[in-house]
């Protein structure tokens, strides 16, 4: 895959953060959602690029663009699977919270599982504790290992999960380790990034979010040597017969590998509200300014991206400066 790839995401990722952020607050999810949708199909005409969507929207018949199989770029270029999430925290950005990101990964043809649209669910670590975890493991047990390969005491060790009640169990058994938890409302793309860096003080991801996010974030946690794994939870038969059209066994744990294969794959996200690793965007009028994170997995390179954007020549579609 071609280096230059890795900016040309940022203008798509940075199109998809500034228009949704001007829904922020509104209490309109769908449309913040239709918004990023929109600005993030247009900017993928212009990337040089054979792109297949492999998760997106939804199926063709259910979402009009960015659909599972729809073809993007320009025709040219490298052929890659292609996974998107125009708005990751579409109940984020109609609150006004926390962590809400316009992301995408892609990776050569054929790389990345064709995530069903369902319940995963995953425990993700950054670097340090690579290889210490296990998802069939006991919360305590996990929560030892990643104390001891971070040097800490399992008192300073801090989880970070969706605050939803099916999370009850799983979050008492934290408190009774003694570990500490930072409780999320949505996004937990951003929560899986967030065990990797240090400053933003999370050292473990738990419980049940979607499948094509938890492939997303594993094409993240790859460019920074961290670890994420996943196990598929369909909810009904008519779920439970979707995986099985599509060969994908329910009862498998899902590694690194099986998410994303090899190493040539990039990673990009755009703030589109304050969150702990990147700042949303800030509309001043006649510009916003933008916060992205692009990685490239091949090089290990990871770049932060400080974007100022002219509102004025083309209000529906930002391009670079």
């Amino acid at each position: 895959m071609e280096r230059s790839l890795s900016m040309e995401l940022v203008r798509i990722t940075e199109a998809a953060a500034i228009a949704s952020a001007k829904w922020m607050g509104r209490g309109l999810k769908n449309e913040a959602d239709d918004a990023a949708t929109t600005a993030m199909r247009s900017v993928f005409d212009t990337i040089p690029m054979r792109g297949v969507v492999v998760i997106g929207e939804g199926e063709m018949d259910e979402a009009p663009m960015l659909y599972i199989g729809e073809e993007l770029g320009t025709g040219q270029g490298p052929e890659v699977d292609v996974a998107v999430d125009p708005l990751e925290g579409t109940n984020i950005v109609a609150a006004g919270g926390w962590n809400a990101l316009a992301v995408l990964a892609i990776a050569d043809r054929g790389n990345l599982l064709n995530a069903p649209d369902m319940y995963m669910d995953k425990i993700a670590v950054g670097p340090e504790s690579v290889g210490k975890i296990d998802i069939n493991a006991p919360v305590i047990d996990n929560l030892r290992a990643v104390a001891k390969a971070k040097n800490k005491d399992i008192e300073d060790v801090v989880a970070t999960i969706i605050d939803r009640p099916r999370h009850k169990d799983i979050i008492d058994q934290i408190r009774a380790a003694g570990a500490r938890i930072k409780l999320i409302t949505d996004g937990d793309v951003a929560g899986a990034l967030n065990t990797a860096f240090d400053k933003t003080g999370v050292d473990i991801l738990f419980g049940i979010g979607g499948a094509p996010e938890g492939v997303i974030a594993a094409v993240g946690l790859k460019c920074l040597g961290g670890e994420i794994q996943g196990k598929l939870l369909p909810q009904n038969e008519e779920e439970a017969q979707r995986c099985i059209d599509m060969g994908i066994d329910v009862n498998k744990v899902y590694m690194m590998e099986d998410l994303v294969k090899g190493d040539d794959a990039i990673f990009a996200a755009t703030g589109v509200t304050d969150g702990e690793l990147l700042r949303g965007v800030q509309l001043k009028g006649a510009f916003a300014e933008s916060h992205t994170l692009v990685m490239r997995a091949k090089s290990g390179t990871v770049r932060f991206v400080e974007g100022r954007h002219s509102l004025k020549k083309k209000p529906n579609l930002v391009m670079n400066d």
